[in-house]
Order: C-alpha cells, then sequence, then structure tokens
C-alpha cells in the first residue's frame, strides 16, 4: 500500500464518513490571536481594491483571485498599479502569480522570486 493509498484511502474517491471536519472555533489562533491574517479576494473591478487596500494597511497578507480582469486589460493594469502603490507605501511587496493571482503583502513581510527547493 502506498504512501497515499494510505492517506486517501484504498479507494478512490474515498467516503464521507473517512474524514473528520475541524471545527475551527475551538482552535486558538481562530480567534483573533494572530498578528497577521490572511485573506483571499477576488477583483472583478476597481471598487474591489478598497477591501485589498483596508487589509494591507491594517498589516495583512491578501492573495487576490484576478481572473475576471484579463477581458479588460487597461482596467487589470490600473489596478495592478494602484495595489503596487499601496505595497509601496507601506513598505511591503506584490507579486503576480500566473495570470490569475496577486498577493500583496504589509510592511515587513517580502515575497520571495523563487520556488523553495531551487538554488
Amino acid at each position: 500500500m502506498g504512501l497515499m493509498s494510505k492517506l486517501m484511502g484504498s479507494e478512490p474517491g474515498g467516503q464521507a464518513e473517512e474524514y473528520v471536519e475541524l471545527d475551527l472555533d475551538d482552535l486558538e489562533t481562530a480567534s483573533g490571536g494572530a498578528a497577521m491574517n490572511v485573506h483571499v479576494a477576488e477583483v472583478s473591478d476597481q471598487r474591489d481594491t478598497i477591501d485589498i487596500k483596508d487589509a494591507v494597511y491594517d498589516g495583512d497578507l491578501v492573495i487576490a483571485d484576478i481572473t475576471r480582469l484579463r477581458t479588460n486589460d487597461r482596467t487589470a493594469e490600473h489596478i495592478i498599479d494602484e495595489l503596487r502603490q499601496v505595497a509601496d507605501e507601506v513598505d511591503g511587496d506584490i507579486v503576480q502569480k500566473g495570470d490569475d493571482q496577486l498577493i500583496v503583502t504589509p510592511t515587513g513581510v517580502g515575497i520571495s522570486r523563487r520556488k523553495l527547493g531551487q538554488r
């Protein structure tokens, strides 16, 4: 039996009763004691940047799905430039991952441009 079979069960797809739902309310870090939160956002127009900027100014990291912006390049460029300015203002970082994600970090958090394991 392989490692994946041990983790996922011996039958493809697994059964619902094999999984245990975790109650995050029981975890201490879920109660707001974290120094920084990671937010996931979807950006479809200019208005969506307001919440992202607020989160970064508050010291949180944001992973933004920009899939919906591909159809309008001018809007996408404007939104990316606006978020880049926010990252610069707070001395954070910003990177675009592929065509569909932006990662914006707060003060003191940098994003490595190399994947783990690469020298």
